[in-house]
Parts: structure tokens; sequence; C-alpha cells
């Protein structure tokens, strides 16, 4: 029988800062929570305000990048050795990166945003046909190609240069070809450390979300559980325990079992709601908005609203996008870990066409359902539910599609929120794993105690940025934590740019001196 492994694995260099910035965040906002939640909104609207442009600039050059590779002549390449095989199935591999991706994320905002958008479009009239239309069409760019492309990004980048070239599976490896051995000194500590800290404030903005989401579901089903600050840290404990359970597990037993129960889960209720709802019109709103939304990519992409200097864009766009900009190296390392033996090509297509259009589906699913029990059936009180409480979106839209089906309602309303808690635990548990993994210099062989500190952690970060604002606390800690992120991925790009079209020279000169047998 092994013993278990208590000898420390972590990069004190890295550990000590990020470490200490979280430590006076939590520290400062259980001190003054008022006073931190007006800090929290002043960075929210100061980072907006002066680096929206960036981020959607930076995101534009992510998209490019990986669909640049794929479609090029690198997108033979194996992620590893030439002989290689991936070492999960299609569907394994897709449900772990789906399962870390935004799960949480398309329960949470799949009916509640399009509602939203369809009361209160960015531009145009309310509670209109081309509101409807414009809604969902938001809907899908927000959840679409460009989240994908910075998940793709950061997961190729590690991938390859791990696989391929033996660094170590952590953010500073991207910089190899700029900046060579450096990554192993300062630089490389810096560059770890902010994305350690990235993928707290990220996983603690998915957690927030999550529990907020439960614990409303809870009160709808129990009307004598409050919906309140003290009953969500509850639930952010109990639920962290689980995923210190699944952590201590390991990737195999722990993360890929709960990923295919959340797929299989997802699956349930995506069928359920199609088959129930407006089957025909979903449908026929799923391949419209599908052809408004290519159609006006580009557009969008670089749409800041610059005339109308509104605050949607930040409350939404650069929200979401900087939610997964912070998410990215958590992601990123994640898929990246799950991906060996596959090519370029594979990767980015699998990350990025599978899930995509799994979640427009999604989108058309549910959030056209909601729509359409709004302006065919008569139900505009959805629209006053969503705008009282997001979190509530979800299981009111089940309430007023099942009305013929009471008995329906609380099943389904459990399964959800089932369904969350698997999310919650899936994030958590992969999110420490990678936490660790960049706290270790991509060691990937630590001993338990390290990711039961970081699990317990995120726990922590998260009940705290709820205690301090809510959501804008975990809006501000999200689009904050991904602005130095954002800045290392653009010569992240340009580095393995630079690494492929060394390796094409190799090839070629390696083909071109092959003798030939007749």
């Amino acid at each position: 029988m092994n013993k278990p492994n208590w000898r420390s694995a972590l990069l004190l260099p890295v550990f000590i800062p990020a470490v200490a910035v979280m430590s006076l965040l939590v520290i400062g906002t259980l001190a003054d929570p008022e006073l931190a939640g007006e800090f929290f909104a002043n960075i929210l609207a100061k980072i907006t305000n002066d680096f929206g442009w960036f981020y959607m600039l930076a995101v534009a050059m992510f998209l490019m990048f990986v669909v640049g590779v794929a479609i090029s002549k690198w997108g033979r390449i194996k992620l590893g050795p030439d002989h290689a095989d991936p070492e999960y199935s299609f569907f394994t591999w897709f449900a772990m990166l789906f399962s870390a991706g935004y799960g949480i994320a398309l329960l949470f905002f799949g009916v509640s945003e399009p509602v939203i958008h369809y009361s209160s479009p960015p531009t145009g009239a309310s509670e209109t046909i081309d509101a409807a239309k414009q809604a969902m069409q938001i809907s899908y760019f927000h959840w679409g190609f460009h989240i994908w492309a910075i998940y793709g990004l950061v997961g190729l980048v590690l991938a390859y240069f791990s696989f391929r070239h033996g660094l170590p599976l952590s953010m500073r490896s991207t910089l190899y070809p700029i900046i060579g051995d450096k990554i192993h000194g300062p630089m490389g500590h810096t560059v770890d450390t902010f994305a350690i800290l990235g993928t707290m404030f990220g996983i603690a903005t998915t957690l927030g979300l999550s529990v907020i989401q439960i614990n409303t579901g809870l009160h709808y089903l129990w009307p004598g559980i409050e919906v309140s600050n003290i009953i969500q840290v509850v639930i952010i404990f109990v639920i962290t325990l689980l995923a210190i359970a699944s952590v201590v597990a390991g990737l195999d037993k722990g993360v890929k079992r709960l990923s295919v129960l959340n797929m299989a889960l997802v699956m349930f209720l995506l069928v359920f709601v199609f088959f129930v709802g407006p089957t025909i019109h979903i449908l026929e709103v799923f391949l419209q908005s599908t052809g408004s939304y290519l159609n006006s990519i580009v557009e969008r992409t670089f749409n800041l609203q610059a005339y109308t200097h509104s605050d949607w864009i930040g409350n939404w766009t650069l929200f979401i996008f900087g939610w997964t900009i912070a998410w990215a190296p958590f992601v990123g390392l994640f898929i990246a870990r799950i991906s060996r033996g596959r090519t370029i090509r594979q990767f980015v297509f699998g990350v990025m066409l599978v899930p995509t259009f799994f979640t427009s589906f999604w989108c058309a699913v549910f959030g056209d359902t909601a729509l359409n029990l709004i302006m065919n059936k008569g139900y505009n009180v959805l629209i006053e539910d969503v705008q009282a409480d997001q979190a509530i979106a979800l299981f009111k839209t089940y309430e007023y599609l099942l009305a013929d089906m009471p008995f329906l309602i609380n099943i389904i309303t459990f399964v959800s929120v089932i369904l969350i808690i698997t999310f919650f635990v899936t994030s958590s548990d992969s999110g420490s794993l990678v936490i660790d993994s960049l706290a270790s210099g991509g060691e990937t062989n630590t001993p338990v105690w390290q990711r039961v500190f970081w699990a317990s952690t995120e726990g922590i970060v998260a009940a705290v940025l709820l205690l301090a604002g809510g959501l804008k606390a975990l809006q501000t800690a999200a689009i904050a934590s991904a602005l130095p992120l954002a800045i290392i991925m653009i010569p992240a790009d340009t580095g393995m740019r630079r690494a492929l079209i060394i390796e094409g020279h190799q090839y070629s000169r390696l083909k071109s001196h092959t003798p030939m047998h007749r």
C-alpha cells in the first residue's frame, strides 16, 4: 500500500504572492464590506471605460489566430509525439471541457439573458419582434466562437509547448519562444501568479453565480429556505466539502465521472424542454439566429457603443469576455491536460465548433421557449420575475411552461438544482487541480493537502465576494483579473506562431534530406 504524499511541491515565489493578494482581499472585505463594495464598483467603471476597447480587440485577435492555425498546414501537428493517441474518447473529452468551460453560465444566463435583452435591448424599442431577434443574436454572440477561442488559445499553446516540447504545463511556458529560459525566473513566476489570481477570481465568480441560483432554486422548492447571504455561505461551505472529496479522488475518478454525469443531466433537460416547448418554432429560431449571428459577427466583435456611452457593454459583453479571460488559464490548462495526442486541427475544431453549436442550440431551446411564453402565451410576468431576480429565470420558465403539468414542475426544478450543484463541484475540483499545478511550477503529481487547500480557498473567496456586493463584486473581480491575463495572452500567440514557423522549417529541411527509395 502506497503512503500518502505529504511533501510540498509548491513553488514559493508563485505561491506566496498569490496567497498574499487573496488574503488582503479577504481581510479587507471582511473588515468593511460596504467600502469594499464601493471600491469594486469604481474599479469596474474605470476598467470598462478605459480598457473596453482593448478587451474587444484582444478577443478578436485570439479568434483569428486559433482559426488561422487550424486551417493552416500547421493543423496536422500533434499535441505530443507524432505517434501519440488521444487519451480520452471524444464524448468524454467534450464532457470534461464543457463542464469546466461554462456549464453553470448556461443555466444562469440561458433564459435570463434573452429575456433581459428583449425587455431592455441595447438599441431600438423594447418588447418587439426586432427586440426578440436582437436578444437571441446577442446571446449567440456572447456564448459563441469568441468564448471558445479564448479557451482554445490558452489550451492550444499550453498543450503544444508541454506535450510537443516538454515544457511545464504552466502559463509561463507560453512565453518560452520570446524570453527563453527566463520563464524559470521572476518573469515566469509573475505570469503564473497572475494566472492563479485570474483563475481564482474567475472560479469565484462562477461559484458565486451558481450558489445564488442554488439558493433561489431551493427557496422555490421549499419557501421556508430564505434567499440570503447567510444561506448562500452555508451552501458554499457544504458544496466545497463535496468538491474537496472529488478533488481528493483525482482527475479520472472525480472530475471525469462528474463531467459525464453533468452531460447526462444537461442532455435530459435540453431534450425535455425541446419537446415540451415550441419544438418547430425552436428549430426555426435556431436556424434564423445562427444566420443572423454569422452575418453580424464582425460588426458585433468591434462594437463598443462608442456613440451612446451606455453601461450596457460593460454589464454584458465586457463582463462575459473578461470573465472568460479570467477563466482561460484554468479551462485552457485543464483542456490541454486532457487533449494530449490530438492534432491542432482536431483540438481547435473540437473546442470551438461542437461547444458553440451545442450552446447556441441551448440558447434557442431555453431562451426562445421563454420568449415564446412572453410573446405568444401571455406570460408577461416572466419579464418582471427576471428583472427582479435573474437567478429565478430558469425555474419560472419551468413553472409557466408546465402550467398544464404541475406535477412535473418540482421534479424538473430539482433536477436542475442537482445539475447546478454538480457543475459547482466540477468547476471547483478541476479548478483546484489547475491552480495547484500553476502554484507548483507545472507539476501535476502534487500532494492531496495542496488540492484541498485550493478548493477551500475558492470557497472562501467566493463567499467573501458575495458578502462584499453580490453579483457586482463578482463581475468586478472577473473583469479586473482578466486585464493582466489578456496582456499576457497576446505575446503567447506570437510565441506559438514563431515556434510553429521554426518547426515548419525543420520539417521541410528534414523532408528535403530524406533519401528517396526506388
